[in-house]
């Protein structure tokens, strides 16, 4: 059975040599706190060293009582409808904020699961509160984070809004490409940890027809997957697929809303 990790287990310990990669760390810095501000600051921070794969975060329905950030690793958010299916919802990884939703209503309303060993450190909402009241630039900060994480969320509904199969499996590509190379990492030699069934799930698609359009991009040479491993070979070509069909549908699109009798008219 999978470990779930309650919040009020954390062990208080001291940011430097044994979390040196805290996400919170960096936020700090990023804030510029004063010394004073950032010793506060640093006396919050609940440190944890290590979510291996498949254990839990938080289930759905828990209360809530700490925001995360990650480290390092990919996690899995997803929610279950009253007939137990469920639906995934995200892959937040390096960098992201985890618990963001649950403010509002006190509980967590998705389970998050680790895809693979994972470093998180958490920060009890209440104590972040009470810093943010008293140090303007940290709530600035923090607000700005989750303004970021609005807008990614806004900007992948957009993009998949409408796009046939294959343009949805090359979005997600490219839109991992991009989060991995936003964080120093190559965006096109990569771990995809996710399974193509959470992927599937998160796309709105079947099973059989990720793995069909994985396999057609690998055929063309765009992509070559081994294992969870993926190269993107050509990322200018797979860029150029959802190009040329959004081309095409602006093109159908535009000849659809005219009447007949420009449809048929040809220049001199």
């Amino acid at each position: 059975m999978s470990a779930v990790y309650p919040v009020n287990l954390f062990p208080p310990v001291q940011p430097h040599g044994v979390c040196p990669d805290c996400g919170f760390i960096r936020s700090r810095m990023l804030a510029n706190l004063t010394f004073r501000e950032s010793m506060r600051f640093n006396e919050r921070i609940e440190h944890r060293s290590l979510i291996k794969r498949k254990d839990y975060l938080h289930h759905a329905g828990s209360a809530f009582k700490s925001i995360y950030l990650i480290n390092r690793g990919f996690l899995k958010t997803a929610v279950t409808d009253g007939h137990g299916r469920e639906q995934t919802i995200g892959f937040p990884t390096a960098g992201d904020l985890i618990g963001l939703e649950a403010i509002g209503a006190g509980r967590y309303n998705c389970n998050t699961v680790a895809l693979e060993d994972s470093r998180v450190c958490g920060m009890r909402y209440s104590h972040f509160e009470e810093l943010a009241r008293d140090i303007p630039a940290l709530q600035q900060h923090f607000h700005r984070l989750i303004g970021q994480e609005i807008s990614r969320n806004l900007r992948m509904t957009h993009l998949l809004r409408g796009l046939g199969a294959e343009d949805r499996v090359a979005t997600f590509l490219l839109n991992l490409s991009r989060r991995f190379a936003a964080r120093g990492s190559s965006g096109t030699r990569f771990r995809m940890p996710m399974s193509r069934r959470d992927i599937a799930s998160f796309l709105g698609l079947k099973l059989e027809t990720v793995s069909r359009a994985l396999s057609h991009f690998g055929n063309l040479q765009i992509i070559a997957i081994k294992s969870k491993d993926i190269e993107i070979a050509n990322l200018a070509r797979l860029r150029q697929l959802i190009g040329n069909r959004d081309n095409r549908r602006f093109a159908l699109q535009r000849a659809a809303s005219m009447p007949n009798a420009e449809r048929t008219l040809t220049p001199a």
